[in-house]
């Protein structure tokens, strides 16, 4: 996500990868402790346009934010707005927007992020 930041396709397919890797619990702390949020962040503002990134980046977003100190981590990286922007910014796109209400309502769990 960081060497290629700026090719679409393989950010799309290395979110998606982290969103299946994200699945496991052992895996979201593992991918957080790699400093892997803040690139998936950069990915959602870099790549804010284009749903095919838009949809894996929310979706790995989702899948760490059901780890508590994940949920401060996608804070602190600043992944909240970049996940409602692009909610507004593919209203009309519905993998997109569930993905991204999804992603809102994990980190919602956190009072700090409401």
């Amino acid at each position: 996500l960081i060497t290629h930041a700026d090719h679409a396709e393989v950010v799309k397919w290395a979110c998606s990868a982290l969103s299946n890797l994200a699945c496991n619990d052992y895996n979201k702390v593992a991918i957080e402790k790699a400093g892997g949020i803040p690139p998936v962040v950069a990915a959602l503002i870099t790549h804010a346009d284009y749903a095919e990134v838009v949809t894996p980046a929310c979706w790995a977003l989702r899948n760490l934010a059901v780890n508590d100190d994940n949920k401060v981590a996608i804070e602190k990286a600043g992944g909240i707005p970049p996940v409602v922007a692009a909610l507004i910014t593919h209203a009309n796109h519905a993998e997109v927007v569930t993905q991204t209400c999804w992603a809102l309502k994990n980190l919602a769990v956190n009072d700090d992020n409401k």
